[in-house]
């Protein structure tokens, strides 16, 4: 089974119902599967063919929606972008990634028209969203294609290829922490299984109605807030772009049951002044993911909104889910939860060798969701994949219940004279202040003691000093995992995923 044709599947049980809604108006599956079959058959009138890569560079609208599903009927493989990335970072993943085609919105053709020559694209399938772009013309224009267009002359009577389970359905480049991007080649198999598996395991069903504030084109949103609710017949509330505002208001506006989001969401929320507006009652269920998961925060939520948060834990390579709190079991505080179904997590040491239960090692995963390897990168697929097992570079610990939790990135560890400090440990003592609502701590060079610790933080109190915060730490920590310098900021750089840029920060550190 893959996507496409579950898709198909649902839509024959579910014809009337909305696949989604974006905008206030609602889609139905019926209308969503006559589309998605449309736009498979105009790529093939274009020239396309099963294997050929196309890029989707397009945020959160149905123009993602049908061009995944359209694209992944055909056998194409689809290479999800972040819109925001500048044109030096969308010519290495479009060159790299081999595509062909792009499909995209009109506001954002601008930054294609400044890069075409770097590139080997030969068609821009464009979106309209700014009626005041419709007359512009494009250096382009031999290149360019309706999106609306195509979806509307294409034929029902399209003759689907066979698609096996270890085709590559989409490439998923990695956020690049540690050097250029590297693309994630999952299977169709991979993407159906770790959708289906993870509904089964949060009980997602045709009842729920779950928002889409993430961004699409991250593997977060693209299984448990898109792909999860599709296999399901669940339906879809699309948020263009996150603000609590917005996320309050679709919230009441379609009694939604689901959130997913990742900790910097949940600040926000929390933080939102219009206390008329802070709405949560239809919520039977709210999903973390992303980063770890502020303890204080994590109970402040669940405590205001009286709902329960289920944190889990993925990656990119693992499409991306393995571990979430059960809903047939306590939830704990700080803890990733346990393995979802078909899916195994375990902790080793250096030689690969389980751990006993209680001590930190790296967390490692097997299933089938765990991808084929790295596009074009034979050697950093086998340093990651062994034995059927991919190493995450996490350091995790288990517990005697078998829930997991995550101590800290493998390449986070601050050393400070031989002892190992984890960030988070830090983080969640200073997260612990009333006044803190934001925190993030790296490591830097030391010359007397290897690495020192730095701490920066966000405050809702002008007030609040470096010495309140330093006689929480001393009380909390021993010596050397205490701060060496506590940097106050107004608020922290972050991705468009809403991950903390600890690069940004150690560059901060550097130029003071």
């Amino acid at each position: 089974m893959n996507l496409s044709d579950q898709l198909s599947l649902t839509a024959k049980d579910h014809l009337s119902k909305p696949a989604y809604i974006f905008n206030g108006e609602a889609t139905d599956y019926k209308t969503l599967e006559g589309s998605v079959t449309k736009f498979a058959s105009s790529l093939e009138s274009l020239g396309y063919q099963k294997g050929d890569h196309v890029a989707l560079v397009v945020g959160n609208t149905p123009h993602f929606v049908i061009g995944l599903y359209g694209a992944l009927r055909l056998g194409l493989t689809v290479v999800p972008v972040n819109p925001l990335y500048t044109g030096d970072e969308l010519s290495y993943i479009l060159n790299n990634g081999d595509v062909k085609g792009v499909i995209t919105l009109d506001v954002l053709l601008e930054k294609f028209e400044a890069i075409d020559d770097q590139l080997e694209v030969k068609d821009y399938i464009v979106g309209e969203t700014d009626p005041q772009l419709r007359d512009r013309t494009s250096p382009l224009q031999d290149k360019l294609h309706d999106f609306t267009s195509l979806v509307q002359a294409g034929s029902l009577e399209f003759s689907r290829p066979t698609l096996d389970d270890d085709d590559t359905a989409v490439i998923l480049y990695t956020s690049g922490t540690t050097g250029k991007p590297k693309g994630a080649m999952l299977t169709h198999k991979n993407l159906y299984s770790n959708a289906k598996d993870t509904a089964d395991y949060l009980k997602i069903d045709e009842n729920d109605r779950v928002i889409a504030a993430l961004p699409m084109f991250h593997v977060f949103c693209l299984t448990v807030a898109l792909n999860a609710p599709l296999v399901s017949g669940s339906t879809v509330l699309i948020v263009p772009q996150f603000s609590p505002e917005a996320v309050f208001n679709i919230t009441r506006e379609n009694s939604a049951t689901v959130f997913a989001g990742v900790p910097t969401m949940y600040n926000y929320l929390l933080q939102y002044p219009n206390e008329d507006e802070k709405d949560f009652s239809s919520i039977r269920l709210c999903i973390s993911g992303g980063a770890s998961m502020p303890v204080a925060l994590l109970e402040k939520f669940e405590q205001y909104f009286d709902v329960q948060v289920s944190e889990g834990y993925g990656l990119s390579e693992a499409s991306p889910v393995t571990a979430f709190n059960p809903l047939d079991r306590p939830r704990k505080a700080g803890s990733i939860g346990t393995d979802i179904t078909n899916v195994t997590n375990k902790v080793v040491d250096a030689n690969g060798e389980e751990v006993p239960r209680g001590e930190v090692g790296e967390l490692i995963v097997k299933g089938p969701n765990v991808m084929k390897g790295y596009y074009k990168m034979p050697e950093e697929t086998q340093a990651s994949i062994k034995d059927g097992w991919l190493y995450t570079g996490d350091m995790a610990q288990q517990d005697e219940e078998g829930y997991y939790y995550i101590v800290d990135r493998k390449k986070d560890l601050i050393l400070v004279g031989g002892y190992n400090v984890y960030p988070r440990e830090v983080e969640e003592v200073l997260y612990s202040h009333d006044n803190i609502t934001e925190v993030a701590v790296i490591g830097v060079p030391d010359e007397n003691l290897g690495e020192a610790v730095i701490a920066f933080v966000v405050s809702n109190n002008p007030e609040l000093t470096d010495a309140d915060l330093r006689e929480l730490t001393q009380s909390k920590l021993a010596k050397y995992k205490q701060p060496k310098q506590i940097n106050f900021l107004d608020e922290l750089p972050k991705n468009t995923t809403g991950k903390i840029l600890r690069r940004s920060l150690r560059d901060h550190v550097a130029t003071q």
